[in-house]
């Protein structure tokens, strides 16, 4: 039986020596403010017997991490019309690129581009009542936690930034794959990007998806086959430019966010949730890609 708890202890202890962290992601002024010095690390079992090691429980911008809950969220709503809009293809790029959505006509690369989330954040508007208050409710109903929020002030920091996020919008616009006004389907986009949860709360809310589609309330959102599409995206896309090299070296599904966070996990096994604000110049976690390398080399456990 392998002790996850010697094992975090560990990666926290060559993380605590490591001087090299990356770069923070300062074009959002709000997230320049964190400390590059911490560092967390989550896990939960099959079983929910949770381990953690570090900054495991203070909240962070989870970012491009949002992504996933929007895709579940939407598949739930609308199934397999989703794949008319958005195509589930590595893109090759990184996450705000334009160049493919306009060779290819305004149909994203994938749901977790930064283009393809803004189509899943358009589908999700069309089709609720009062979009950003159901989906933060769908949130905390999967992660089985009523304190999870947004944070408004770094949503206003992106919205004052994020200008190729509107070239994005604009650009499906033309393309007439954007149903909503450019200026709400935005809004929407930015205030997911924004949730704040901790490596915890994260590890905890993607059990959903080490469970075949049931939460830690014992819901089920998805069906056995919209879950494999999911992991089977977050494999193949979840790293932007870098989703190879993450599979090479780790081997496990997973999602990234600019904030510093990683999800990763094994179906039916466990789920992981790391945090470390340095990116690398692909704009994933420095240290969260070398601690989940060492998680899945001491622990043997990988998907291949």
């Amino acid at each position: 039986m392998i002790d996850f708890q010697h094992v975090l202890d560990t990666i926290h202890q060559t993380a605590q020596k490591t001087d090299d962290r990356g770069k923070i992601a300062d074009y959002i002024p709000e997230l320049a403010k964190v400390d590059k010095y911490k560092f967390g690390i989550h896990l939960v079992n099959m079983n929910q017997e949770n381990f953690s090691a570090g900054d495991s429980n203070e909240r962070f911008s989870i970012q491009s991490i949002s992504k996933v809950f929007t895709l579940t969220m939407a598949l739930g709503l609308i199934g397999e019309k989703l794949w008319t809009r958005v195509d589930v293809e590595p893109s090759g790029d990184p996450f705000n690129h334009l160049s493919l959505l306009e060779f290819e006509k305004g149909i994203p690369r994938n749901p977790f581009i930064n283009p393809g989330a803004i189509v899943v954040a358009d589908v999700l508007i069309s089709h609720l009542k009062n979009p950003k208050d159901e989906f933060l409710a769908f949130v905390r109903n999967i992660a089985d936690d009523e304190t999870i929020d947004y944070n408004s002030t770094v949503a206003a920091s992106e919205k004052q930034t994020g200008f190729h996020n509107y070239a994005a919008a604009n650009l499906l616009k033309s393309f007439k794959n954007l149903e909503n006004d450019v200026e709400t389907v935005l809004d929407f986009y930015f205030h997911q990007c924004s949730l704040t949860m901790s490596c915890a709360q994260l590890a905890n809310t993607f059990y959903l998806y080490i469970n075949n589609g049931r939460c830690r309330r014992k819901n089920t959102h998805l069906t056995s086959g919209q879950v494999k599409r999911i992991n089977a995206l977050m494999l193949t896309c979840g790293f932007y430019d870098e989703a190879g090299e993450f599979a090479f070296e780790v081997g496990l599904p997973g999602k990234s966010g600019v904030g510093g966070g990683i999800v990763a996990l094994h179906p039916n096994k466990f789920c992981v949730a790391t945090w470390s604000p340095g990116l690398n110049e692909k704009g994933n976690s420095k240290l969260g890609m070398l601690a989940l390398e060492k998680l899945t080399t001491e622990t043997e456990l990988s998907i291949f």
